[in-house]
Parts: structure tokens; sequence; C-alpha cells
């Protein structure tokens, strides 16, 4: 059995198309303008995340490791999201990051027991 899960290629593109069309939330004020830079941070770190998550090699710590910092990444990018989005936007991105935090938090809980 492999250490590593596969990434779906599905999932990755559909995440990589996801974070290609970044905007901003409607309206002028200063809150928008702190959300729309918290909104391109937050893509550039789930999209770092991924890469991570592509490049780890096999060490089972090592693993470990990426993955727990995988699911906070994916908290922190979901608490942007969910407070800056709206639409259907906000509902596809939260679902996106919240199905990968809860997919890499069982893999932690079934594998990485002592690590």
């Amino acid at each position: 059995m492999p250490l590593r899960p596969r990434l779906r290629p599905a999932v990755v593109l559909g995440g990589l198309a996801l974070l290609c069309t970044v905007s901003a939330p409607a309206g002028a004020g200063p809150t928008d303008t702190a959300c729309a830079r918290d909104v391109l941070v937050a893509s550039s770190m789930q999209r770092q995340a991924i890469d991570q998550l592509e490049q780890t090699g096999s060490d089972e710590a090592e693993l470990c490791r990426i993955w727990r910092r995988h699911v906070e990444t994916m908290r922190r990018v979901a608490s942007v999201y969910g407070r800056c989005l709206s639409g259907a936007e906000r509902s596809e991105r939260l679902a996106q990051v919240m199905g990968s935090e809860k997919e890499f938090s069982g893999l932690i809980k079934g594998r990485c027991k002592g690590l």
C-alpha cells in the first residue's frame, strides 16, 4: 500500500482552475480591499500546499509533517474564503478546502499515530 495518497488529477486541476479566477468581493471600502488581499494570499497558500503535497517523498514522518501543515493551511484558507467570498464562488472554494482538510485529517488519524 503506498504511503502517499494519489491526488486525483480532476481535483488538482479543478483546484488550480479555481485559484486562477480570484476575484475581489463587490464594493470599494477598506474592508473589501483587505479581503481582496487576503483572498490572494489564501489562494497562494492553497497553491503552495498543493505543490508541497505533490513533491512529498515517501518517508512516513515527512508525509505526516506535510499532511499536518496542509490541514492547518486549509483551515486558514477556509477562514479567509468564508469571511471574504460570497455566492457560488464561496461555496465552491469552501467545499474544496474543507474536503481536502477532511481527507488529510483522516489520513493523519489513521497513519500518523506516534509520528
